[in-house]
């Protein structure tokens, strides 16, 4: 008899964190990854958990995502739910070049309140069947992850999505490759000490 379902104990809760500015499609990748339809109103956020039980490459685990506010007005939460996070989805669009710009912003910030110089994470080009409306071409997407360094990837939230899955996939991938002892913490200079 084969087990479909997932194993009722021992699943290990990873916590996913959604961030990027707001109107990059962040709600619209989370709700297609658990709800599998396509959202087309713009609802600003402010925060929204999504739990459920998922199987990447054999082994099961429950995703624990958290889509976030992308508007400054809500900046000051942004520490909170980063310290909380296991890896992060950096998230902009493609037709909007300030939103690819702020990546770094959020790749640095999470880097400062995890205390890492390592910390998984993902960069993902979202909206990318908006192929008119394009202004960050894929080069430019692949060489910010490389500079960041962190894995790259393009989705689409529309029907038939591009990608959603495999990016919350992967970002598990990632995470898995990276145990928490081995996310190295920043060097901290040593105190220096004068005789007189």
């Amino acid at each position: 008899m084969t087990r479909s379902g997932p194993p009722s104990e021992n699943i290990p809760t990873i916590k996913l964190v959604v961030v990027g500015d707001g109107g990059v499609g962040k709600s619209a990748i989370t709700i297609q990854f658990f709800q599998k339809l396509f959202v087309t109103d713009y609802d600003p956020t402010i925060e929204d958990s999504y739990i459920q039980h998922t199987e990447v490459d054999g082994q099961w685990c429950i995703l624990d995502v958290l889509d976030t506010a992308g508007q400054e007005e809500f900046s000051a939460m942004r520490e909170q739910y980063m310290r909380k996070g296991d890896g992060f989805l950096l998230v902009y669009s493609v037709t909007d070049q300030q939103s690819f710009q702020n990546i770094r912003h959020f790749h640095t910030q999470i880097l400062r309140v995890k205390d890492r110089e390592t910390y998984p994470m993902l960069v993902c080009a979202n909206k990318v069947d908006l192929v008119a409306a394009r202004t960050v071409s894929e080069e430019a997407g692949r060489e910010l992850a490389r500079a960041l360094p962190a894995p790259y990837i393009e989705t689409s939230a529309k029907e038939p999505p591009l990608n959603v899955d495999a990016a919350f996939h992967e970002l598990v991938r990632i995470i898995r490759a990276h145990p928490p002892r081995d996310r190295k913490p920043r060097r901290r200079r040593r105190p220096t000490c004068t005789l007189l």
